[in-house]
């Protein structure tokens, strides 16, 4: 017989020897007072059981309850805000004070410095490796 390691396993083996001593008590009267004090352990081991389960759905139900908490915060939140940029208006400073980011324009360019193209830089030509063939110009 393997070894049980599940505690609902381990709780099944107790259960069954509990049961095959009450049924057997008349055969085993010399082992009743190891017997009653198995069977007063074992009924506490199984209202141990029984608490840790209801901590366990009552875990599971905080846990739900807590994220459909912060799903409705965080949506009354993203409101909130927008009301806030709304009667402050997106310029105001006052913003900040609510974790919000004024709108403050793109940086200017300095006058008199025209804004150049870019134009591709050609590849450094390497001495080791040969030039790519170049092919001929048809004329037509």
């Amino acid at each position: 017989m393997a070894k049980e390691t599940t505690m609902n396993g381990r709780l099944g083996h107790l259960r069954r020897l509990a049961s095959a001593m009450v049924s057997n008590r008349e055969e085993l009267q010399h082992l009743e007072p190891s017997r009653a004090r198995f069977e007063a352990v074992l009924n506490q081991t199984l209202e141990a059981a029984d608490r840790q389960a209801l901590h366990t759905a009552g875990k599971q139900e905080a846990t739900q309850q807590l994220q459909n908490l912060l799903a409705e915060g965080e949506r009354l939140a993203t409101i909130l805000r927008l009301a806030v940029k709304q009667h402050f208006g997106i310029r105001a400073e006052k913003l900040t004070e609510f974790g919000l980011q004024p709108f403050r324009g793109r940086p200017r360019k300095a006058p008199g410095q025209p804004e150049e193209p870019q134009t591709p830089t050609p590849a450094p030509v390497d001495p080791k490796r040969p030039a790519p063939p170049q092919t001929p110009e048809t004329d037509r």
